[in-house]
This record gives C-alpha cells, structure tokens and sequence, in this order.
C-alpha cells in the first residue's frame, strides 16, 4: 500500500511505442455513453418542441463535456495501472447514474444528474493530480487551473439541482457555459495565470482515436434505435423505404466522416507543433457539431419510420433536413483544419439540402418519407463526391 502513496506518477510512458494506444478499459468505459446517446435521443423525440431542444442540448453538452475530459486525462495517464483502471470504473458508476437521470433531468432526476456530473468532473481532475505525483509539475499546475474552474461550474450544477424550472435552466446554463469558456480561456486563475496549448502535449494519434470511436459509437447507436423501432412496426413498403433511407443516410454519415477526414485530422494533429489546440479546437469543440448532427439524425430516423406517410410537420422538416446540415457543416469545419478549406462537396450538400427544405417549407409536397429519402440521397452524393475527389490522396499530400 506504501507504494500505491508513494509513486512517482502514473502518467504514460511517452517514449513507449504504445504511447498513444486505446486501450480496452476506455472502450470499456465508452459503454456508459451508448446508453447516455440512446436516453438523449429519446429524450429529444419524446418532447420535440424549442424548450425540450434546449434540454436535450444541455444535457447532450454535459454529456460530450465529461466523456471528453475523461479522454484527456486518460491521453496522460496509464490506463494499465491499477488505480487508474479503479477510478474509470467509478466513473462508470456515476456516468450510469448521470445518463439513467437524463429523462427526469429537468424534473425529479435533476440532482442526481447534476451531482453525478460534478462528481466526475470534479472527482476525476483531483485523481488526476493525485495521479501526475511529481512526474509533471506542468500538467500537476495545468490540473490544478482545471480543478478550480471545475469545482466552481460543479456548486452551480448542484445548486441547479436542488432549484427548479427555469431557475434550474438558468443555473445550469450557467454553470455549461463556464465549463465551455475553460478551454479558451486556458484556464486562467489568479495568481497561477493561464495555460499554454503547448502545455497540452497530447498524443494526436490517441485524441483521434477517441473521438473517432465517439462518432462510430453515435453512428452505431443510431442503427440500433432504427432497428429496435423498425421491429415494433408493421412490414409495409412504406416502413421497409423508411428503413433503408435510416440505414442509407447512417452509411453516408459514416463514409463521410470517415472516408478520408479522420485519418487526414489524424495525420495532421501527430504532426502538428501545437498538437494541444489542435485537440482543442478541432476534437473537443468541432466535434460536438459531428456528433449532434448524428443523434438528431436518429431522431428523425425514428419519426419517418412510425410517421413515413402524410403531411410534413415543422418540426419534423427541422429534424429531416437539419440533422444532414448539422453535421455536414462540423465535418466541414473540421476538415479545414487539416485541408485549409471547407470542402465543395460539403458546400454542395448544404446547398442542397437547404434548397430541400425551402422547397417543402413552400410547397408541401413532400412526405416524411420522400423527405428522408431525399436528404439520404443528398448525403450519399455528398459522400461519393469525397470519395471520388480524394481516393487518391494520401494524408501527407492534403497538409501542408
């Protein structure tokens, strides 16, 4: 036990060649959000009105936030070491509880979500300094900034938790937006000051990786929800076309993100001076926009297949044709990170879609499923395009 208080730290080894290895205890961990994905998406159906939007997007931004700043600290710790390995599993307690509490989040579940959420985050940036020991002054300061940012966002978590409507919201806002100003702010302090990105000497490629499987992890949850919702329904050729625009549009999403923008931001974070705000700007930020446009896709998956007849509501033609818009513009800005500029493909894809909505938004000739089928057939332009323009570029001919 002496030895477990008296360490040295337990921070990767940074000339291993597994340096930046994923390793199956985060996978492991990641579990916990397939669950959180599924009650946010069903969250978001079940109340698809601006309030309910507004709540599922708060929830969704504390949910990425934590899973997020969970994979920094795993980026520098060693998850093969026991105590490590001991904390992820804590956390997978409390992110349990935290996603169990997402329907009720708003309502009786409020504090439970909110002090699961403080907790993590909280609870895991002290384990981190405990765990940096004296093998990194830099990040053991870095952490401490953390911390205090952290805990001060966590009292106004919990307060929100222990109020209720719109004091809830406004506390919570609150508190989210203190958490989301941290990074750019470098988590300035007083008297410790502020930060350097070049501080944050991320391995790119473990970053990457990460959230890359986030993605696979929304992508994969959006068959599911397809599938679980497909089985509860009658077998007509309406029900099968929606199903097949579902998986259509899910094949799109995947080939486009993954096609060649993961591997070239991949290639351009390892090899960046600055790979720190690199994994800032580009993973933990841009992300969220990739992400979000999955989730809402599944949603509107979802309502086409129990509704693929009829007129189109408003708030269905937001969902059909926002989810694509969503999330072709973060793969976009994302891209541009490592290729310079937006790409034409996504502009294209964007302008079509729009063109989509305004034209149902005036006319109302579409279905929710001749909607759905529409913008599937949008994105898979959008991703044949990529393919096409790219399939012969390597990632160190796109950097420069």
């Amino acid at each position: 036990m002496a030895s477990l208080f008296n360490h040295p730290g337990f921070l990767r080894d940074n000339a291993s060649k597994d340096r930046g290895r994923v390793y199956p205890v985060e996978l492991f961990f990641d579990l916990v959000f397939v669950f959180a994905i599924t009650q946010l998406s069903h969250s978001l159906l079940q109340n698809l009105t601006l309030p309910g939007l507004v709540n599922a997007t708060l929830l969704f931004l504390a949910v990425w936030w934590v899973w997020m700043y969970t994979t920094w600290s795993t980026n520098w710790l060693d998850p093969e070491r026991l105590p490590v390995r001991i904390a992820l599993f804590v956390m997978m307690l409390a992110g349990l509880i935290m996603s169990i509490s997402i329907p009720t989040a708003f309502g009786a579940g409020g504090l439970a979500f909110a002090a699961a959420y403080a907790f993590m985050q909280v609870g895991r940036t002290a384990f981190v300094i405990y765990a940096i020991g004296s093998a990194s002054p830099t990040h053991r300061r870095n952490f401490g900034r953390i911390l205090t940012w952290l805990a001060t966002a966590g009292l106004l978590w919990i307060a929100g938790g222990l109020t209720e409507g719109n004091t809830r919201l406004a506390f919570w806002i609150l508190a989210l937006s203190l958490d989301y100003i941290a990074p750019f702010a470098r988590f300035w302090v007083p008297v410790a000051g502020a930060s350097q990105t070049t501080d944050w000497d991320v391995d790119g490629h473990h970053i990457a990786e990460r959230c890359s499987l986030f993605v696979l992890i929304a992508l994969g949850e959006s068959l599911i929800i397809t599938g679980t919702t497909f089985e509860k329904l009658t077998v007509t050729a309406a029900t099968v076309a929606a199903l097949t625009s579902a998986v259509l549009s899910t094949v799109a999403m995947w080939w486009i993100y993954f096609a060649i923008g993961a591997e070239r931001g991949t290639h351009h974070i390892a090899h960046s001076a600055d790979p720190g705000r690199i994994a800032r700007d580009g993973y933990t930020y841009l992300h969220i926009i990739i992400v979000a446009g999955v989730i809402v896709s599944a949603v509107g998956d979802e309502l086409v297949l129990a509704h693929p007849g009829g007129h189109v509501e408003l708030k269905y033609l937001l969902v059909i044709v926002g989810a694509p818009i969503l999330f072709l513009i973060g793969n976009g800005l994302f891209k541009r990170l490592s290729a310079g500029n937006f790409p034409l493909s996504h502009l294209v894809g964007f302008g079509v879609l729009a063109a989509i909505g305004i034209a149902e938004g005036l006319t109302h000739l579409f279905t929710p499923l001749a909607l759905s089928i529409a913008t599937s057939l949008a994105l898979v332009v959008v991703a044949a395009w990529e393919w096409r323009s790219l399939r012969g570029s390597r990632p160190e001919h796109t950097i420069g």
